[in-house]
């Protein structure tokens, strides 16, 4: 996997059914510690509601865990996890809040509420692309600055904010691979002496 979709920072909806009140919170998370620490926060801003429902996929460890919370089996774990896998999304934690509004819902109604109010959330979060990327950082003389700055553009690079010293040090990102036409451009620009440097890849969003 070079590439996935998850969302950006989080999100939240507000559903009611039949006198019941489901407020979905949504967030991003890369690893099993930033989930359970999301699903820690909302826990807590909601010790007084029946229900802490939640679902997570990550990518580390093709990782997918989900959590009824006391709700029949099935019932609203699950379905908010079908609801993260339907919008293809992943790095994501759903934890959906209950307040029991005093009417039953049914197996049915619960799994239309939870899916519901999941839907909800995603839809009112910011959908964003996750490359593999590498960070580099590139040492140019200043006389070769604005020629430098159009070939990392030409290679979609996104450059940082400068650094002028002796030389002009311009950080940029770029996706991983796109680095093997621009290296030979950068060489050839600076006559053989470029100096660059690259990270090891890494995920960032792009695009």
């Amino acid at each position: 996997m070079d590439a996935y979709q998850t969302i950006e920072g989080t999100a939240m909806a507000r559903i009611e059914e039949k006198k019941s009140e489901f407020i979905a919170h949504a967030s991003f998370a890369d690893t099993e510690e930033k989930a359970l620490d999301f699903l820690n926060t909302v826990r807590a801003e909601h010790r007084t509601a029946n229900h802490n429902v939640y679902a997570y996929i990550l990518r580390e460890g093709a990782r997918m865990r989900y959590s009824d919370d006391g709700e029949p089996a099935k019932t609203s774990g699950l379905p908010t996890l079908e609801a993260i896998r339907h919008a293809g999304l992943t790095d994501c934690i759903i934890v959906t809040t209950r307040y029991f509004g005093g009417t039953l819902l049914g197996t049915g109604g619960l799994v239309r509420a939870y899916t519901a109010a999941a839907n909800a959330a995603l839809a009112a979060a910011r959908r964003v692309t996750v490359r593999l990327c590498v960070r580099g950082v590139l040492r140019v003389e200043y006389a070769l600055y604005e020629q430098a700055q159009r070939l990392l553009a030409e290679a979609d690079a996104r450059p940082r904010e400068p650094e002028f010293s002796d030389r002009v040090a311009i950080p940029f990102v770029l996706l991983l691979g796109r680095e093997e036409a621009l290296l030979p451009k950068l060489q050839e620009l600076c006559r053989g002496s470029a100096d660059v440097t690259l990270s090891a890849p890494y995920f960032a969003p792009f695009g």
